[in-house]
């Protein structure tokens, strides 16, 4: 079974999903439920919410309620992009044009925080502390990380435990908290619940790493993005720490990276050097191990097909690279 018969397989509860989202976005304001159609009718991968119904059919959970925390999930995952948007001014999201370009950057933010205290606000209803904590927490560690890489932007003396710092807050803490709120769900064991969020920090810090792979070596069509675009905006992401970490030219590399109007002719330089030092060779045996944890933390399940299709997400995620 490959990553798009996965979502196949879930295609009907994920139409589902989307309903439960319209509802979040339901306002007395017009302009909410508008935007969100916008947003909802441009697509996206539902990855997260696909990580809670996987995680919920290894736990055995089929209530509705999945649904409802899926469609949560991805009401904080939308109201953190446009945020991030609005952060990093940009002008496209999912290949058209972006919410803050149309409507502003005021009403953006408001909808973002709108949507962070509407999902809260339906999370209240399954009456479980547990799943709050899961919920605050992540809907914190986006804000925490987000704060981070600001921080340090365009600073080469970024470490990679700073990085990973910022990349569980911005990625792997929700697609973390969707994995432990299936097992709340269910009511499994608490190590069981330890292990699909172990699982979902791991797969969610992999998945990040490899969307910064892929901003050096991707086909630009298919990225959607200009080649190096972090680079430019004074991203330093794990291709970079690498090269940092092995270079016998790291001056000159520091002193490009930190370059005022960053030039195509400096992009091509830094390209040449994670090619000299197989940094994106070295970033990839990273990725693995992490996939490769990702997966022994669910050893503590019987194999099924749930099981399975989570292995299949994990090698997906390796695969996005190539």
């Amino acid at each position: 079974m490959n990553f798009q018969d996965i979502f196949k397989t879930y295609e009907a509860e994920l139409r589902e999903v989307e309903k439960e989202l319209i509802n979040i976005f339901k306002s007395d304001a017009t302009l909410i439920p508008t935007i969100g159609a916008y947003i909802i009718n441009s697509g996206g991968k539902r990855l997260r919410p696909l990580f809670l119904l996987i995680s919920a059919d290894l736990a055995g959970y089929r209530e509705y309620k999945r649904v409802i925390m899926a469609a949560v999930i991805e009401a904080l995952h939308t109201a953190s992009l446009l945020h991030d948007d609005v952060v990093d001014e940009a002008e496209l999201r999912r290949g058209q044009v972006s919410a803050n370009r149309i409507w502003g950057n005021q009403v953006t933010v408001l909808l973002g925080d709108y949507l962070y205290a509407k999902a809260l606000h339906v999370s209240v209803a399954q009456e479980s502390l547990q799943i709050m904590e899961a919920l605050s927490w992540a809907t914190s560690q986006m804000a925490e990380g987000e704060i981070l890489q600001l921080m340090k932007a365009g600073d080469p003396t970024i470490t990679f435990n700073e990085y990973i710092k910022i990349i569980t807050g911005k990625t792997a803490g929700l697609i973390r908290a969707a994995c432990r709120i299936a097992g709340i769900l269910a009511k499994l064991p608490e190590g069981k619940i330890e292990a699909l969020t172990e699982f979902g920090q791991h797969i969610g810090i992999a998945f990040q790493m490899i969307d910064d792979i892929l901003d050096y070596v991707a086909d630009e069509s298919e990225l959607g993005k200009k080649l190096g675009k972090d680079l430019m905006e004074g991203k330093i992401t794990l291709p970079l720490i690498e090269l940092i970490k092995k270079t016998q030219e790291k001056e000159e590399i520091i002193n490009t990276i930190k370059s005022d109007g960053f030039s195509e002719e400096n992009l091509l330089k830094i390209l040449n050097y994670l090619r000299q030092y197989n940094c994106i060779e070295s970033s990839m045996e990273i990725v693995k191990n992490y996939v490769d944890k990702a997966k022994k933390a669910l050893e503590i399940f019987p194999d099924s097909d749930a099981r399975q299709r989570l292995f299949r997400i994990a090698d997906y995620i390796l695969l996005r690279s190539k």
